[in-house]
C-alpha cells in the first residue's frame, strides 16, 4: 500500500452510531466508494475523447484506417 493521507467527513452521528454498531469498516466503505467514482469518471473521460476522435476521423472509411495501418507495418 502506498503512502495514505487524513481526510476529515462529516456524517450525521446516528449514521456513524450504526455503521459502528453493525461492524462496518468506515474507511473500507469510504476507500472503495471513492475507487468506484473515480473509475467512473475516468470511463466518462475516455469515453468523451472517443467520441471526440470519432468526431475528428468521421470523414475516413474503415478501408483507409486498414490501409494506413498497413502502411505503417510496412514501413517499419
Amino acid at each position: 500500500m502506498g503512502s495514505t493521507v487524513i481526510l476529515t467527513v462529516r456524517v450525521r452521528r446516528e449514521l456513524k452510531e450504526r455503521a459502528e454498531q453493525l461492524g462496518i469498516n468506515i474507511r473500507e466503505v469510504v476507500e472503495r466508494a471513492l475507487e468506484e467514482a473515480i473509475e467512473e469518471r475516468e470511463m466518462e473521460r475516455l469515453r468523451e475523447m472517443a467520441n471526440e476522435l470519432k468526431e475528428l476521423l468521421g470523414g475516413i472509411s474503415g478501408e483507409e484506417v486498414v490501409r494506413l495501418i498497413r502502411e505503417d507495418r510496412d514501413a517499419r
